[in-house]
């Protein structure tokens, strides 16, 4: 986890993203730190398997214990290399002991799924680590292939302190930084790219937000639209402006088809501030969740991201501030701290936010307010058909609401579908003050809405 914010500069939001959630979800990964008193690895395991949908765990080392204990379950693990052995490990003799003594012994039974050779190396500025980074993963991967074992995949996993922001807060304009970008970042999204292994970041919106400006991070309303001045993407939220501004990165030096994995993010549902608490949490954790699972973002529509959140469990003997001990979904006793969806049979926690599901029922619609103006027409029905999940084609020729070929009517149909789609709630109909709920079905001819 990263512990420096990142130089970010975003605007806030004036309206809520809202969204449907399914009552469980269909896969998720979690993170599984060990800093507390905490139930025996076979318990969580058992937990895990029979009770959530969480399909995946990723630990911050190789312990044993663990990885014998999720033996059978079906759930993948991702283990880490800590990073004080990566120097040893880049010679090639030291690296196939470690794959034989870490690996061979619990893989397949455990489903091993990548090793992470180290956590956030580049932020630690231990030039020798780094410089010894690309060197580790390469002779581990080595080892792997040469024992037969082809897939468990090498990466490691990043802090976004590698990005250089643009200064006017443009995603397509985000670049890694040049101290790491040609001689180090490049050669390791090349070895991605041999290796068909994913690059691994940890974007926290925790660690980066202006204080004046939180709900931009934890998608909530009010709220003001960040429009990137070069591609008119409008960006609700300071994750997927972090996730935009990491392809835009990866893109820039040729990379831009190598897969992304979000390694760690979350929010702290208790700290020394009045914007952690249950409901934050749980309303940010929700909305990460529906962006592993399709979302996706405006560079990236519909794009699934393996995700693990941050984290299993809160855990009691961290040190530092109090948001340190309050990052999990659940308790030591596995009762949730909130709920995300994520338990078979509901949980016992602060309640998700209220997601009501999408209908016309009980007649509420979002229309254009008289006053906007054709550019803030324009700018609601790209935003809306750019995101996803929203039909635009009835307001293209040859489409049902085509005609009467007006922006205002055009407008009106994707701004109400968005709206629906989203839960009829006031604040999906928000659009930075140019939206309405009317009571009135604003439906014209063959034009639906």
């Amino acid at each position: 986890m990263a512990k420096a914010p990142p130089l970010i500069s975003f605007l806030l939001f004036s309206a809520a993203v809202l969204l449907t959630f399914p009552a469980a979800i269909s896969s998720i990964g979690v993170n599984y730190g060990t800093l507390g008193n905490l139930p025996p690895p076979t318990q969580v395991a058992n937990f895990l398997k029979t009770q959530t949908s969480i399909d995946s765990v990723k630990i911050f080392n190789v312990d044993p214990n663990i990885l014998r204990a999720f033996a059978g379950t079906g759930i993948s693990v991702v283990v880490t290399v800590p990073n004080g052995d990566i120097p040893a490990l880049a010679n090639g003799m030291q690296a196939r002991r470690w794959v034989s003594a870490n690996i061979l012994p619990f893989h397949p039974q455990t489903k091993i799924k990548y090793i992470s050779v180290g956590n956030e190396i580049l932020l630690t500025g231990d030039n020798n680590t780094i410089s010894k980074l690309l060197p580790a993963m390469r002779t581990i991967n080595s080892a792997l292939v040469r024992a037969g074992v082809r897939d468990v995949k090498v990466t490691t996993a990043h802090s976004l302190n590698i990005i250089a922001y643009d200064l006017h807060g443009a995603p397509s304009r985000g670049r890694f930084r040049p101290v790491w970008e040609k001689n180090i970042l490049a050669p390791i999204l090349a070895f991605h790219r041999q290796t068909k292994s994913p690059f691994m970041v940890n974007p926290y919106p925790y660690f980066g937000f202006d204080p004046k400006n939180v709900n931009f991070a934890i998608f909530r309303s009010p709220y003001k639209a960040v429009r990137d001045p070069f591609t008119r993407k409008i960006y609700t939220n300071m994750y997927d402006a972090l996730m935009d501004s990491t392809y835009s990165a990866m893109k820039a030096l040729g990379y831009g088809d190598v897969n992304i994995v979000v390694g760690e993010t979350g929010w702290p549902s208790a700290c020394d501030a009045p914007w952690c608490s249950p409901a934050n949490a749980a309303w940010f954790n929700l909305n990460i969740i529906r962006r592993a699972q399709g979302q996706g973002t405006p560079l990236m529509p519909k794009r699934r991201f393996e995700t693990y959140i941050f984290g299993l469990f809160n855990e009691e003997s961290k040190p530092g501030p109090t948001a340190e001990r309050n990052w999990g979904l659940f308790r030591s006793d596995f009762s949730p701290v909130y709920d995300v969806g994520l338990l078979r049979g509901g949980g016992r926690g602060h309640p998700a936010p209220a997601l009501p599901a999408p209908s016309t029922a009980g007649g509420k619609w979002c229309v254009a307010k008289s006053g906007a103006t054709n550019a803030q027409l324009q700018a609601n029905i790209d935003w809306v058909c750019s995101q996803g999940g929203v039909d635009c084609k009835p307001i293209q020729a040859g489409g049902s609401c085509f005609n009467p070929s007006s922006l205002r009517m055009h407008a009106s149909f994707v701004m109400n579908a968005y709206f629906q789609k989203n839960g009829r709630s006031d604040g999906s109909c928000h659009f930075s003050g140019t939206g309405v709920v009317v009571r009135s079905n604003p439906s014209d001819g063959a034009c639906k809405f």
